[in-house]
């Protein structure tokens, strides 16, 4: 059933982003912004966030455990549905993406930045000092967003169950919700803790739905680097699985200067269908385990 739940909620969910439906972003910020004051000088802690998802997680838990145990656990899989379309989803992308292409390919690219600012991460907007950086910037996010909210929910709720998912997507929204602002790079490394291990099953997914001899030449000693980022490791594996140049508006240039205009869109739709491929696998994976007896 945990096969059937997932599978579900992602196409449901799949049919609400394109909708631009049902984001459940604007839940978390609510709940933090009623549970996020803090005393002054103790901004940057962390505990009162922490509990907050922690909390509901542990009742999850609890609430699982309890009806395997009287033998009612199928009672609880459609509250695991309704939760889980509302912890994936990245709703408002493929709006966004269209007009930057658009903007992109009449050269337009104030206009292209006009669109996509506002959905980059602070560290991001500053690198983004030329066309190039603002590309790469958004591809890198584009990444990271639909791994945090679609990847990362499916690998902890495979591993540990809808508490598991709950508190890593929680954890997620701290970082990027949580009303003190001084907190967030302590969220932010607890969600790097909870991204290592998807973040790299994910990154040999690329090269097992890309270009493989291109990852294993580039992407393969990237995985048990602990110094790079869930952003860098992504990029880097991606840009690997994808003849090495697909990703890079410098190289492409170099390569296809007549067909320049249209990288941007290009680029995108090849990220795009580099995701939509690895969930595949993913999913095939899952449905492997759960033949076995596993999952």
């Amino acid at each position: 059933m945990v096969l059937v739940v997932f599978l579900l909620a992602y196409l449901v969910r799949r049919k609400l982003d394109a909708a631009n439906a049902w984001s459940s972003e604007t839940l978390w910020r609510s709940a933090f912004n009623r549970g996020g004051a803090e005393r002054s000088g103790n901004e940057a802690g962390l505990w009162k966030g922490l509990v907050i998802i922690l909390v509901p997680s542990l009742i999850l838990a609890a609430g699982e455990y309890y009806l395997h145990t009287i033998g009612w656990r199928m009672a609880a899989y459609p509250l695991e549905f309704l939760l889980m379309v509302l912890l994936m989803g990245a709703p408002g992308w493929r709006a966004r993406l269209e007009v930057y292409s658009e903007s992109w390919a009449r050269g337009d690219m104030q206009s292209a930045w006009h669109h996509v600012m506002d959905i980059l991460p602070a560290e991001e907007r500053g690198a983004a000092t030329s066309p190039d950086e603002m590309h790469l910037a958004l591809s890198r996010t584009l990444m990271v967003s639909v791994f945090e909210r679609f990847f990362l929910v499916a690998f902890w709720y495979a591993v540990g169950g809808i508490a598991a998912a709950f508190f890593a997507r929680g954890v997620v929204a701290l970082r990027d919700h949580w009303p003190q602002v001084a907190a967030r790079p302590g969220f932010a490394a607890l969600a790097e803790i909870l991204n290592w291990l998807p973040s790299r099953l994910l990154s040999f997914t690329f090269g097992v739905a890309g270009d493989l001899a291109g990852w294993m030449k580039e992407g393969k000693r990237r995985l048990f680097d602990f110094s790079l980022r869930t952003n860098q490791l992504l990029m880097g594996a991606a840009s690997a699985a994808l003849t090495g140049y697909a990703l890079d508006p410098e190289r492409f240039s170099k390569i296809h200067p007549d067909e320049w205009a249209g990288f941007g869109g290009r680029s995108l739709e090849a990220i795009r269908d580099l995701l939509n491929r690895s969930m595949l696998v993913w999913i095939c994976i899952l449905a492997l385990l759960v033949i076995a007896g596993v999952r």
